[in-house]
């Protein structure tokens, strides 16, 4: 992957395989969170939902699109989408993806908690911080219809 963390990651597993501890384990590329910074911003971490129905037999997606609060008192139309892809199976969560502002900032906490292996029951119940864009990640309790 062309990113500069990545680069570096790389560069550090080379260095102490050859000159460190050689037991450190590969890099995770299925975990990297990535961002464009537009405006507003795109980031995604995980597998997308066509790569996980290609993967499990059981996919679940949560989506919301909305208006953030930020912008009620204001004449900003702009809208953010949120998508989780779970495994329906174990409950898994196995991508989390965004197009909104600071969308690079709440993938990189999502990035976290997908590469320790969270599952949807654990961010169902975890309290929101209101009133953010981030709190819709927990919030979203209704799957989308197939």
């Amino acid at each position: 992957m062309n990113l500069t963390p990545v680069a570096l990651a790389e560069g550090m597993a080379v260095a102490n395989c050859l000159f460190g501890d050689a037991t450190e384990t590969p890099l995770d590329y299925g975990t990297i969170p990535t961002c464009v910074f537009s405006q507003p911003n795109l980031a995604s971490v995980g597998l997308t939902q066509q790569q996980a129905e290609q993967k499990y037999t059981q996919v679940t997606i949560y989506q919301s699109v909305f208006r953030p609060m930020k912008y009620s008192l204001t004449g900003i139309r702009e809208q953010t989408l949120m998508k989780l892809v779970v495994d329906a199976q174990t409950d898994r969560v196995l991508g989390a993806h965004m197009v909104g502002p600071d969308a690079g900032e709440i993938i990189q906490g999502m990035a976290i908690a997908i590469k320790a292996g969270v599952t949807k029951t654990i961010v169902d119940s975890t309290i929101g911080i209101h009133p953010t864009a981030a709190e819709e990640f927990v919030t979203m309790r209704q799957p989308l219809s197939s």
